[in-house]
């Protein structure tokens, strides 16, 4: 475990800021000129929980530089096309796309990194920060591809919170398993054959969660289950067969769109959970700007915990 025995908590800032957004009213938590702050608000909260119950001593807040990028486009064009408002601009409400400036220089103030990479996604950098930062790792992320980083050996957990913060399931292999019926480095595989509406990813037709699983469990990964259609003797039933026969195509340019990349270009930066803020006058002014005093408070009190 490198030595280390607090965790870095890796967070997907996103998926946490949409979760407030959406979880707490706009009317319930505005500025005195009626802005709505509620997505974070939320999100300080969430953090200040984090902090309060994980007791890390690094903390680094994963972006969308590029929430759809092209080499997935490119690979399975469905590829989040829904989620497309217009060119290729995400469909985010406006009242919480005003938010997120204000939530990131607050972060500079209390002097916790949040980034993003051109060309990837939060979740790619998440990706990288679990295969390359010293264990344990923390992934907090609402969004379920990120079971495939969970590695027992490696140190990596996945704190998912699909159902908010206060109910996290900190996942380990065994329960990723007992979720999915597949072991969580085959995670990808499964989602690329199970197919993932959210994301826009049709999946194999006729291939549900049950006979993913049963696949992986016996054959292995989509290389090794391709692989194994080449051989008579494989013992896939005739109809099963069919339809993977079918999917060739969109599986191999599926999985490495399911696939988190650990390889991202990573800016140079400090993930030490800071004691007190780095810029107290900058945080000060932007709480008593936007209403955030409360959040503000909280969270500079967990981390001086």
């Amino acid at each position: 475990m490198f030595g280390v025995t607090s965790p870095l908590l890796a967070v997907d800032a996103p998926s946490l800021y949409f979760r407030a957004f959406h979880g707490i009213p706009e009317k319930a938590a505005q500025t005195p000129a009626g802005e709505p702050v509620n997505a974070i608000r939320g999100f300080l909260d969430m953090l200040a929980q984090l902090i309060r119950t994980r007791r890390p001593d690094r903390l680094v807040c994963a972006l969308d530089a590029d929430w759809r990028p092209a080499w997935r486009v490119e690979l399975v064009p469905s590829y989040k096309q829904h989620r497309v408002a217009h060119g290729d601009v995400e469909e985010v409400p406006a009242s919480l796309e005003r938010q997120v400036p204000v939530l990131l220089e607050v972060l500079a103030a209390v002097g916790i990194p949040a980034f993003g990479v051109k060309g990837y996604e939060a979740d790619d950098v998440l990706g990288t920060l679990a295969a390359g930062q010293p264990a344990p790792v923390e992934v907090v992320s609402g969004d379920r591809d990120l079971f495939q980083l969970v590695d027992d050996a490696r140190g990596t957990r996945l704190l998912y919170c699909g159902r908010g913060v206060a109910k996290l399931e900190d996942a380990d292999e065994a329960l990723v398993r007992a979720k999915y019926g597949v072991p969580a480095r085959w995670y990808a595989d499964f989602a690329a054959m199970r197919g993932d509406p959210s994301d826009g990813l049709p999946g194999v037709a006729g291939v549900g969660e049950k006979t993913a699983a049963r696949l992986i469990e016996r054959y292995g990964g989509v290389e090794q289950i391709l692989a194994a259609l080449d051989d008579p003797s494989s013992g896939f039933a005739p109809g099963v067969r069919l339809k993977l026969d079918a999917a060739r195509e969109y599986l191999a340019k599926a999985l490495p769109v399911c696939k988190v990349a650990l390889d991202v270009p990573l800016p140079d930066f400090d993930p030490a959970l800071p004691k007190s803020p780095r810029d107290g006058d900058a945080l000060l002014a932007l709480a008593e700007r936007w209403n955030l005093a409360g959040s503000a408070r909280r969270l500079v009190d967990a981390l001086a915990a």
